[in-house]
């Protein structure tokens, strides 16, 4: 079985209402192919605060993940406007929730989708190795993780698609967790140490410059 995630961004005047509309639309277009045995996406359908802590882009988007058979591709949504690319990946869940709650149903709580690529000077060998056994851990040990669904790109499309080498969703159980500092980092007398280490140990691997961090919520439409 094949995971791919299909990256579909808003238009520039498009609204979040609009926009997940459509991805709706689409979803609905192609979930009762027989070659798709799961689906889910995540999208942006607020912006995000103002202020926060971590960088939140203000773009509109959203990563359908659809599992497969073969290497083929959807094309109704290669066709969709804004589509930016699809990613082969191969998936790990270092904690994964019980879902507990119907197909198409938002999932509870709130999400932090990332897109990333390996900092410029280390080959892959060594950013997989950090990812995986120094950052992963660290993640699970600061931060309140309800579900963290980590993709590693293996090859995309079209060419010119962003090279992404890595899309991950993290979910907490509140928004709260995710977008308060003292309940994502930790109290006053851990939260600068903390910060600071998550900092430099993101920097270690990733190209920090043009990492992709968005707020948005899952929807599961078939499991």
């Amino acid at each position: 079985m094949t995971k791919q995630i299909y990256l579909i961004r808003a238009g520039e005047k498009e609204t979040y209402s609009d926009f997940g509309k459509r991805i709706e639309n689409c979803i609905a277009g192609i979930i009762k192919n027989e070659d798709i045995f799961r689906l889910s996406y995540t999208i942006t359908l607020e912006s995000p605060p103002a202020i926060s802590v971590i960088p939140f882009k203000k773009e509109k988007i959203a990563a359908v993940s659809i599992w497969h058979n073969g290497s083929g591709f959807i094309a109704s949504v290669l066709d969709q406007q804004g589509f930016s690319g699809v990613y082969t990946v191969t998936e790990a869940l270092p904690v994964s929730y019980e879902k507990d709650w119907p197909d198409e149903m938002k999932t509870p709580g709130i999400c932090l989708l990332t897109l990333f690529r390996k900092k410029q000077g280390i080959d892959r060998s060594v950013f997989l190795d950090r990812w995986f056994n120094g950052h992963t851990p660290l993640s699970l040990k600061i931060h309140p993780l309800w579900h963290y669904n980590r993709n590693v790109v293996e090859r995309f499309m079209p060419e010119n698609a962003d090279p992404w080498e890595g899309i991950v969703e993290e979910h907490m159980r509140s928004r709260s967790e995710l977008l308060n500092p003292f309940k994502f980092f930790g109290n006053p007398l851990v939260i600068i140490p903390r910060m600071i280490k998550v900092y430099s140990d993101t920097r270690s691997f990733i190209d920090y410059d043009t990492i992709e961090p968005y707020l948005v919520s899952e929807f599961i439409v078939k499991s």
